[in-house]
């Protein structure tokens, strides 16, 4: 951002930021997880699968906080490239049960050596004592939006 430029004023510098930090983000592991044949996002749906095995896949929604059409693509996706399967839950026809395939299963590693690497990209040059104070200033940041993601839409 231009200070000099008065399109584009520098009216909330730490909004700023994290906008354009969580932008790169999104694109490096964009980069990573197009190796895997993923697409970002699904890493977490499927985390979460290897973690809880078969879930109701509104469960799964709640799980991964993100829009229920979102994870439906998603899991479209990871189905069609045998990474997931769906099928009626006995306890309740109406729903669907997830859970990752043999084939998804085995992605786990690849998925959490590529994270790890990112990782390291990510916080590369910061000392141990910067990595530290970052993580506990975006945890500060996290609860606070998280709590106005949950406030009213207008006050």
């Amino acid at each position: 951002m231009n200070p000099d430029d008065p399109a584009c004023p520098d009216v909330g510098p730490v909004s700023s930021s994290l906008a354009t930090v969580a932008r790169l983000h999104r694109i490096a592991a964009g980069k990573v997880l197009r190796c895997l044949g993923l697409y970002p996002g699904q890493e977490f749906v499927m985390m979460h699968l290897w973690e809880a095995g078969p879930v109701r896949q509104s469960e799964l929604i709640k799980a991964v906080g993100l829009d229920p059409s979102t994870v439906t693509k998603s899991l479209q996706r990871l189905e069609q490239a045998g990474y997931v399967s769906r099928r009626p839950d006995p306890a309740d026809r109406r729903a669907s049960l997830v859970e990752a395939t043999p084939q998804g299963c085995a992605l786990r590693e690849k998925v959490t050596g590529a994270w790890a690497a990112l990782e390291a990209r990510t916080a590369a040059g910061l000392s141990e004592a910067e990595r530290e104070s970052l993580l506990l200033l975006l945890t500060k940041v996290e609860r606070n939006l998280c709590a106005e993601a949950s406030a009213e839409e207008c006050e």
